[in-house]
């Protein structure tokens, strides 16, 4: 395996398989089995989900509602969202443990970084909720962050296409795929791979980001391997 250990993200928007909002048990039951092929071959597994398939800050403030508000139930949505995989994974025989960056200890252990680590050692998957526990940061932040925390090797962002592309490939036939791209001609071509913040911070700790096709099953593990699948983003 090319990675020891990875940090996957998420979307949430991608546990709604083919329903308009919420989680789809289905999508789920497939999440679990590729994160399980590779917990199997030894990988050891962290993941930070979204929790726009319930609710999005950004979109509760573009209607009035006060942002700061509009983004604690957001985090609280990624806690939802982690709950959900926390069970899909368990359903699959996979040891999970779910941290939260906001208290809910009832529901989800504090975020504490060495029992994270812990975890992983002991071959458990580990699935970060509550976003950074800071309104105004994205869950692509909180990817970065906990994956530098962590000592993750590489972040694996799972999409819905094949990678980056030159434009919207959904918009545009003629958009070509990066298969390789530095962070410096992300930035100068204006390609969207993750918020600036993140993205910024990624750059400066020298963690590449691979973005994949999460929905094509055994991609996860193809990725892990080394093979080419999807965009390399590095220095």
């Amino acid at each position: 395996m090319q990675y020891k250990r990875i940090l996957l993200k998420l979307s949430g928007e991608a546990l709604m398989g083919n329903r308009q909002y919420g989680i789809d048990p289905e999508r789920l039951a497939e999440y679990a089995a590729e994160i399980k092929s590779v917990t199997d071959k030894g990988v050891q597994v962290a993941i930070v989900i979204g929790g726009g398939n319930i609710f999005r800050g950004v979109a509760g403030a573009s209607k009035g509602m006060d942002r700061v508000q509009g983004d604690h139930m957001g985090m609280l949505a990624t806690v939802i969202n982690g709950l959900a995989l926390q069970s899909a994974c368990e359903d699959a025989g996979i040891p999970t443990r779910l941290q939260s960056a906001v208290k809910i200890n009832e529901v989800a252990e504090p975020f504490i970084r060495r029992k994270a680590m812990r975890h992983l050692d002991k071959g458990r998957v580990v699935i970060f909720g509550g976003g950074t526990g800071n309104p105004y940061f994205t869950t692509d932040s909180a990817a970065v962050l906990r994956a530098i925390e962590i000592n993750a090797d590489v972040i694996l962002k799972g999409t819905r296409v094949d990678g980056i592309y030159t434009a919207d490939p959904e918009k545009n036939t003629e958009a070509t795929k990066f298969d390789f791209i530095t962070f410096d001609d992300v930035l100068r071509k204006g390609l969207k791979v993750m918020d600036t913040t993140a993205f910024t911070l990624s750059q400066e700790n020298q963690l590449p980001i691979i973005v994949f096709d999460m929905n094509k099953p055994g991609n996860l593990l193809k990725v892990v391997h080394g093979e080419n699948i999807g965009t390399k983003v590095n220095l």
